[in-house]
This record gives C-alpha cells, sequence and structure tokens, in this order.
C-alpha cells in the first residue's frame, strides 16, 4: 500500500523534466514513441520504440513515456481513426469494417485490406502526432535550457 502513496504525479513529470540531453535529443526520443504507439502492436510498442530510439540516438526513457499515448483507454478511438484514416488514403471510405456476406476466399482478401487501411492510417497519424508532440516537447525543453 505504501508503494501507491508514494507515486504522484509530480514524481512521474518529474521523470519526465528531469532528462539530461539536447531538446532535439529529448525531442527525438519522444516523437518516435509516440510514432511507435500509434501502431497497434499491443506488447511490443515500447520495444520498438526503444529500439528505434536507439538506432536514431534519441531519448530511450522518453520514447518509452511515448508509446503511452496508446494504452487501454485510447486502443479503440485511436485504432478506428486510424482505421478511418487508411480507408480515406485508399479511396475506400466505407462505413462497413467488414462486409457481412463473406465468402473464406474472400476473408483473407477482406482482411488483407483491413490491415492495409490500419497500418497505413496508423503510418499517417503517427507521422502527424509524432511531428506535433516532438515540436512540443523541443520547444518546451528550449525555453527549460534557457532558463
Amino acid at each position: 500500500m505504501r508503494f501507491k502513496r508514494d507515486i504522484t504525479y509530480k514524481k512521474i513529470l518529474s521523470l519526465f523534466r528531469n532528462q539530461n540531453g539536447s531538446p532535439f535529443f529529448n525531442a527525438k526520443g519522444l516523437a518516435i514513441g509516440v510514432f511507435s504507439g500509434c501502431f497497434p502492436f499491443f506488447g511490443f510498442q515500447t520495444l520498438i520504440g526503444v529500439f528505434f530510439a536507439k538506432i536514431a540516438k534519441g531519448n530511450i526513457v522518453l520514447a518509452a513515456i511515448g508509446t503511452w499515448i496508446s494504452n487501454p483507454f485510447t486502443y479503440i478511438p485511436l485504432y478506428y481513426f486510424n482505421y478511418k484514416v487508411g480507408s480515406i488514403f485508399l479511396n475506400n471510405p466505407s462505413n462497413k469494417i467488414l462486409e457481412k456476406s463473406l465468402v473464406i476466399d474472400d476473408l483473407w482478401k477482406q482482411g488483407r485490406i483491413f490491415s492495409l487501411k490500419l497500418l497505413l492510417g496508423s503510418s499517417c497519424v503517427g507521422i502527424l502526432l509524432a511531428l506535433i508532440c516532438g515540436s512540443i516537447v523541443f520547444f518546451i525543453y528550449k525555453i527549460k535550457s534557457k532558463r
């Protein structure tokens, strides 16, 4: 029980605020984490974010924090939105996710189309959110470094 009382939002924010490195280094790490968090790879988003942050020489801790953009509260709305964005890019803005009258052979085709829409939408939304979050974090750390 004591452990729950020791964790406060101030301690969590201090983890974010007390990162060392240049503003670009920190922003790059968070942007990579947010981008990775937009994909529907449950359980692997943090590993993917940390891996790419290590390759791109970004902040690994902030990359892990950035993947929290997708959590149990945001899974359904985020991935539904990603699917809709992917549908728009593929010029197929159907309101139906899967057709009702499926033949077994068509099931594989529908699965591929669904996956393509979801991954394309996740990429587009991920890039946009990564740019926005990375820019905000860059300016926050830039202001902090001036003080």
